[in-house]
């Protein structure tokens, strides 16, 4: 049997859109190593990082360069309430996203329990290809994996529009 290829990256994800690039967030906790010391850092004395940092140098260019081709780039996060810190200084940062010209979501995890989810976050991009953002227990990137598997992407797509539709939009979530 061939061997799959790697999951593509975040870049060749986001040049690929036409159309949108869907995100689904559902974890309370995310140990990323990237963005360890910025963590601390907001724990400590509750900044973030200002929007022309190098903590967001790959990402913002990213996003405006997709945005500025007319991608809707959207992002949905299911949380518990009350919120972790992670998600604290999730949305402590969600300013750059939106800056950069993503549109951000809030739902509560206790409203989210008639919808079928999958079992991973996940980006979709154009109903096309979904990419699976995998996690250990403890909140560690795992090695990414993908699929165009129209089931798959039926049921990110149908996830992600219906926490899209309950979601409470950044603006008015209050932590």
């Amino acid at each position: 049997m061939p061997q799959k290829p790697p999951a593509p990256s975040f870049e060749d994800l986001l040049n690929s859109a036409r159309h949108h690039a869907l995100h689904l967030e559902m974890r309370d906790v995310y140990a990323v190593g990237e963005e360890r010391e910025v963590y601390d850092t907001f724990l400590r004395e509750g900044t973030v990082p200002a929007y022309e940092s190098e903590f967001w140098s790959g990402w913002v260019p990213l996003v405006e360069r997709t945005v500025a081709r007319g991608v809707k780039v959207r992002r949905a996060r299911i949380v518990s309430e009350p919120v972790t810190d992670y998600i604290r200084f999730e949305h402590a940062i969600t300013d750059a996203n939106l800056r950069a010209g993503e549109q951000v979501r809030w739902l509560p995890r206790q409203r989210a329990s008639a919808l079928a989810l999958p079992g991973n976050d996940f980006w979709l991009i154009d109903d096309h290809i979904v990419r699976w953002n995998l996690f250990s227990g403890d909140g560690q990137a795992l090695k990414p994996d993908h699929t165009d598997d129209p089931r798959a992407v039926k049921l990110c797509a149908e996830a992600f529009n219906a926490v899209w539709d309950l979601a409470t939009d950044h603006a008015d979530y209050r932590i």
